[in-house]
């Protein structure tokens, strides 16, 4: 019996794998991608894993579409397990349109479980080849066979992707894609699985991002020549990313032995006339909060990319959830400015990454790009930045004999020079000082001083980002959003085909836009979709607006929202 699967235009085919750590479920996931891309279909991938080296069971999910899918859905279509058990895990997303490709002998008394299982000899085959390692190679042809990907363009990327290894692997690999395209061509053949995709010839010329290396490339686009970070997930592939870029971009890239000190030398760099940033999450930044107090009296700019993590403590240190708003919003002892700013998008990643380097450098204060383990870990083709066409904004003066550090001006931002440009002594203390940097106990100007810190708030909002409006303007419901809800909020607002829903969309949290209550008074219904458990960002716009966010859709299990579950929870509101 034929087994459909659902593949409009819009949905196209959600495919998981799922394997234990260290079974090579990742290199699947590279392949497979790359391969489906070249053959010119959109793909976007998401994973979830255990906090294991070897063992648990992980899986991927990849979206294969016509036009750009870029969401996470709980739905399966096909369904890879590796291994046993794999399918205990991911069972409850297992429906009976859900096909799955098992190897009978791999996952042994889990066949015919649940779905529709089609016994496929991964391992069979990959042993007549020469070994069971190459199972994984067996499954990433049988899926190009099975949607019709030309084996003349899935043969070379997997022989570039192994060419470090011995000539006979190479060779046995390559032989193992090509067994596996016949198991797949035959599925197709036997129309055992039925989808209807075609491919879209701009894909070719687009770049398969992830949210980490669109951060870096945004953290290189702003000139940023140094970073010193403590790896910690999920923020650890910006510091590899940029570290494998380092000699080719001149950026200093050092791994501190803790996170204090690789603020605090992003801080020395940021003084020294460099532009810094470090990465981190939650329990990583906690020790970082001191010194970034000392950002805040050294009026010093500085780039904080804060990828989240449920907490507390080490909590889920795998999975995602956007519950360290209030703690980037509030962290350091005393009152100072600082921005934070939130992705939603890789395009974003890149654009406000690049920002945060400008805007920390323009008003001296404490940027943050606060991102996810989703975002972080999850990618799709998307057009190339383009690096040429972006420079950083520098602030930078050259001194003179009588330059104050701390000079009192209009906007309450003293220019900002750096030791040996210029003939100026460029003094900056911990203490509070005077506008030559010198320590001070008058209580006068202890006042002027701290008000002059802090009208750079008032000059941060109103050149900040604003939000983006998606759908109608006369719209009567709103639902809002911020950081990496942005695409699954939006495929499921489309889901829904109402023409009184629109989507607000915050790329910057704080200062919170000014038009902010604009939007939301315009609204007869308000909802926010959050991935924190207390409403993290509404409980911030009802404190800077007095505007209660009426209906509030959360989910705090350490999974991002799937865009079935959001269009559901969606509509039963707006019933």
């Amino acid at each position: 019996m034929g087994a459909a699967v659902p593949s409009d235009n819009i949905e196209g085919v959600s495919v998981v794998l799922c394997g234990q750590a260290g079974q090579g479920i990742q290199t699947v996931e590279h392949l497979l991608t790359r391969i489906l891309k070249l053959a010119g279909y959109h793909v976007f991938a998401t994973k979830e894993y255990m906090s294991r080296v070897r063992g648990g069971v992980n899986s991927t999910q990849i979206r294969i579409g016509s036009v750009p899918v870029r969401a996470s859905v709980g739905r399966i279509d096909i369904l890879i397990p590796l291994n046993k058990g794999a399918l205990q895990r991911i069972e409850p997303r297992i429906s009976e349109q859900t096909v799955i490709l098992a190897d009978k002998e791999a996952i042994g008394e889990d066949f015919g479980r649940a779905g529709r299982f089609i016994d496929v000899p991964f391992t069979r085959t990959a042993v007549e080849i020469g070994n069971k390692i190459y199972s994984n190679v067996v499954a990433v042809g049988a899926m190009a066979g099975l949607f019709g990907v030309d084996l003349k363009t899935a043969s070379p990327y997997v022989e570039r992707f192994f060419s470090s290894k011995a000539a006979d692997v190479v060779q046995n690999n390559l032989a193992a894609l090509k067994e596996g395209f016949k198991l797949g061509a035959a599925l197709a053949k036997s129309s055992k699985i039925k989808f209807d995709l075609t491919g879209d010839a701009a894909v070719q010329d687009q770049v398969l991002l992830s949210g980490a290396d669109a951060v870096g490339l945004g953290a290189i686009a702003g000139g940023c020549n140094f970073i010193a970070s403590y790896p910690m997930s999920p923020s650890t592939g910006v510091l590899t990313f940029l570290a494998k870029h380092a000699r080719e971009f001149g950026i200093v890239a050092e791994q501190a032995e803790d996170e204090i000190a690789a603020m605090n030398m992003g801080l020395g760099a940021w003084y020294a006339g460099g532009r810094a940033m470090v990465t981190t999450s939650g329990g990583g930044f906690a020790l970082m909060v001191e010194s970034l107090s000392l950002a805040g009296m050294l009026e010093s700019p500085m780039v904080i990319h804060l990828a989240q993590r449920p907490g507390p403590a080490t909590g889920l240190p795998t999975r995602t959830e956007q519950a360290d708003l209030e703690l980037a919003l509030y962290a350091g002892h005393g009152e100072f400015p600082r921005i934070l700013l939130s992705p939603g998008t890789m395009d974003e990643a890149f654009s406000l990454t690049h920002r945060a380097f400008d805007l920390a450098d323009k008003y001296q204060v404490p940027v943050f790009v606060l991102t996810d383990q989703y975002l972080m870990d999850s990618y799709y083709n998307t057009a190339a930045p383009d690096l040429s066409q972006v420079k950083p904004d520098r602030h930078v003066i050259r001194t003179g004999k009588d330059y104050q550090r701390y000079a009192f001006t209009e906007s309450g931002v003293s220019p900002r020079g750096v030791p040996g440009f210029g003939e100026g002594l460029v003094v900056v203390d911990s203490d509070e000082h005077d506008t030559e940097g010198h320590i001070t106990e008058d209580f006068d100007l202890r006042i002027r001083m701290v008000n002059k810190r802090l009208r750079k708030y008032d000059l941060a909002a109103g050149d900040g980002v604003g939000p983006e409006l998606v759908g109608p303007e006369d719209y009567k419901n709103l639902i809002v959003c911020w950081g990496s809800t942005y695409h699954i909020v939006a495929e499921a607002v489309r889901n829904l085909g109402r023409d009184d829903l629109a989507l607000l969309h915050f790329k910057q949290v704080y200062p919170l836009p000014q038009q902010t209550a604009r939007y939301l008074k315009k609204a007869q219904k308000t909802i926010i979709a959050e991935n924190n458990a207390t409403a993290q960002f509404a409980k911030l716009i009802k404190l800077r607006t007095g505007i209660e966010i009426e209906y509030k859709i959360l989910k705090y299990n350490g999974l991002s929202f799937y865009v079935e579950e959001l269009t559901e929870k969606l509509n039963e509101v707006l019933s």
